[in-house]
């Protein structure tokens, strides 16, 4: 502080006024004196010297008010020049007072630098010193995010405190327009009052024409009260109308409740009846694999089982429009097995679909639907703020009326930064890739009819949406070509065509997916990242399914064989889309660690069935088509959500870290020892004799 004043003084002093010091000097009137004539002095006659006295007493007081006005306006220029002088150096005040608040924040910045300086030279050797730095860069990285977080809520807080303001707007505009309808309504009655009191004052018989004016009055009275009698009369059909009125809405009421009643039952019955069909087609099952039977018996449960599949367009249920071979975005609602044995599977699968359906329409999809209505009403459609209720609902799944709009609002929500800066970023790529074909082009056109070939918008090879996905993917690989095209992304893309319906958003969820909510090399050729989700996962599987891990570790399963493909494109094309849309749902919103609730889910809901299995290619095969098989998605997402609780990020962001830079270490150690295998001749020594590389199965190849 010492260096503080010294910097400070000459500038304080230099930047004083000099007319700060001519203020200080008392203020100096004017002094004038007035000869006055003394009488007793000779020299002049009484009269004169009276007369004389006279004229300079009049001449006295005739230059007295001139003076005070002469002298107080002197005054007031003066004070009001001292004011100015006064506001000048207030004003000069707070700036030297700003400066010096100035000094002092670069004197503490110029300390801690030096004291950092300091603590970076005292340090010995180049090692602690790197450590020092990095531990200051982390500590610069952490102070930034926590400014970015505090901007945000600042930003949340003012968006928040606008939607108020503009509610008291509102609400102040409906208090103006009711006052405004109060006082015309005043104004009315007090027209009406008027000419009440106007009628009433006129006489009922004028001075001229009496008998005229008496059977006006009659005449007046006698409809009066017919008028009355109207009235009455209407009064009574008014009450008969609202009773008749009242009782039809009771028989309506009524009428509605027993055919909702109706309905509810009509649904139980039915969802009874799928589940007899389905237990019935279940025995038939469990009697084909039977070995113990005859060939007689075998036949007739043959016979039984064709008669179910070739029947299912009598069943009742079917005429009341209720199974579909695909849903609202074109999924098949039950895969197609070309097996016999698996079809009964399917028609199980599919009963047991419809069962749950018919059970959860009521109690959950109605209300679920409510609930949706309600939190978008109030919202504009292109905000949608982050919160525990948004979040809860999703987790509950999006309906399919809303899904399109809380899907592209998640995705501008993650992608506005780079969608403000570049409004025709995609048309951009687009004009690219017309102009210049990608080297990943080829890959992109072969993987295209690979699509959800099972989707009736992709099934056909001159669908319009294999044209939209290919432009999509095409502007990615110019978007990011770091990434350019990985296998998978045509089917991230491919669904976010579906939902979102829209070219560019579909462009724009993607990235999303790929840039915002997956971690970074999860797409790059060495797919980093992925292959460390599959340690991760491992780990969660012995912290949550211990036993189910055990049985894997036993029989030697790698579950990473199954698992990879569900996390690299999201596990599209691997469960059904009941379940798979509301996964997506909650993964846009809450990140990839969705992806880790919903395969343990999984594992948990099969976990029974899969423990039961005692041979390694068994479990491999069941593993393979077991998502397909789950009809209760409810349960399923409650698995999720909330038996695999606690399940903290920061734990999965550390795992990550953890076995990332394991699998950074054994990639740098594999590389050496493949430098080392070339560097050792080995490949000239394998290379130097065709011959010996011919397989004697090349010719069965």
């Amino acid at each position: 502080m010492h260096h503080h004043n010294q910097l400070c003084s000459p500038t304080c002093q230099s930047n004083i006024p000099s007319s700060s010091c001519t203020s200080r000097t008392p203020l100096e009137s004017p002094s004038r004196t007035v000869p006055l004539a003394d009488p007793a002095v000779g020299g002049g006659s009484p009269s004169l010297s009276d007369s004389c006295s006279r004229r300079m007493k009049n001449r006295s007081s005739s230059t007295m008010p001139v003076l005070c006005r002469d002298t107080l306006s002197s005054t007031s220029e003066q004070m009001s020049r001292v004011q100015q002088e006064k506001e000048i150096l207030i004003e000069e005040v707070k700036a030297q007072k700003e400066l010096v608040w100035i000094l002092h924040k670069a004197l503490e910045a110029s300390q801690l630098e030096k004291r950092a300086c300091a603590e970076f030279l005292a340090v010995e050797g180049e090692q602690k010193r790197l450590e020092l730095l990095r531990h200051r860069e982390r500590q610069a990285a952490d102070l930034q995010r926590r400014l970015e977080e505090v901007n945000m809520e600042a930003e949340l807080l003012r968006r928040s405190l606008a939607q108020r303001d503009a509610l008291v707007a509102e609400l102040q505009e409906h208090i103006e327009m009711l006052t405004d309808k109060n006082n015309a309504k005043q104004e009315v009655i007090i027209k009406l009052s008027d000419q009440v009191t106007a009628c009433l004052s006129i006489p009922p018989h004028s001075p001229s024409g009496g008998l005229l004016d008496s059977e006006t009055v009659r005449r007046l009275q006698q409809e009066n009260g017919n008028l009355k009698d109207d009235i009455e009369a209407y009064k009574t059909q008014n009450k008969f109308l609202n009773s008749e009125i009242y009782q039809l809405t009771r028989l309506w009421r009524k009428s509605s409740e027993q055919e909702k009643c109706l309905m509810i039952k009509c649904a139980y019955l039915e969802a009874r009846n799928c589940q007899g069909e389905s237990r019935y087609l279940g025995v038939l099952r469990k009697l084909q694999e039977t070995k113990s039977l005859d060939p007689v018996q075998l036949q007739t449960v043959h016979k039984l089982i064709e008669e179910a599949l070739k029947g299912e367009l009598k069943e009742s249920f079917i005429k009341l429009n209720t199974t579909r071979d695909h849903d609202e975005y074109g999924f098949k609602i039950v895969p197609d097995y070309e097996i016999e044995d698996m079809k009964l599977l399917a028609k199980i699968q599919a009963l047991e679909i419809r069962s749950h359906n018919l059970l959860q329409q009521d109690r959950m999809e109605h209300p679920l639907l409510t609930r949706w209505a309600q939190y978008l009403a109030g919202r504009s459609r292109d905000e949608l703020c982050p919160s525990p209720e948004l979040k809860t609902l999703l987790r509950c799944g999006v309906p399919q009326e809303y899904r399109q709009r809380v899907w592209s609002l998640v995705v501008r929500t993650r992608t506005r930064t780079i969608r403000d800066c570049h409004p025709q970023h995609y048309q951009e790529l687009c004009d690219r890739s017309h102009a210049c074909p990608h080297p990943v082009s080829r890959q992109i056109q072969l993987d295209l009819h690979r699509t959800l070939t099972t989707n009736q918008h992709f099934s056909s090879p001159s669908s319009p949406a294999l044209q939209q996905l290919r432009r999509i993917l095409l502007a990615f690989s110019w978007h990011n070509p770091v990434i350019g095209y990985c296998q998978g992304l045509n089917r991230l893309a491919a669904l976010a065509l579906l939902v979102l319906q829209n070219e560019e958003e579909s462009f724009w969820c993607l990235v999303a997916v790929v840039e915002s909510i997956m971690p970074q090399d999860y797409y790059t050729k060495n797919l980093l990242s992925s292959q460390a989700d599959q340690r991760v996962l491992k780990d969660f599987l012995v912290d949550k399914l211990p036993r189910l891990a055990s049985h894997f570790d036993e029989f030697s399963i790698d579950v990473s064989l199954i698992t990879f493909n569900w996390f690299l494109v999201v596990f599209v094309e691997n469960l059904p889309s009941d379940i798979l849309l509301p996964l997506w749902d909650a993964f846009l919103y809450e990140g990839s660690k969705v992806m880790f609730r919903y395969a343990l889910a999984l594992f948990k809901y099969k976990e029974d069935d899969i423990l039961k299995i005692h041979d390694s290619v068994e479990i491999y095969q069941y593993l393979r088509f077991f998502t397909k098989t789950i009809c209760d998605s409810r349960r399923l997402t409650s698995i999720a959500f909330n038996d695999m609780n606690p399940f903290p990020g920061r734990l999965l962001k550390n795992r990550r870290t953890i076995h990332q830079e394991r699998l950074e270490a054994e990639l740098r150690q594999l590389e050496e020892q493949q430098r080392e295998y070339v560097r050792s001749g080995h490949i000239t020594t394998m290379t130097s004799d065709p011959d010996t590389m011919v397989s004697e199965d090349d010719d069965d190849l």
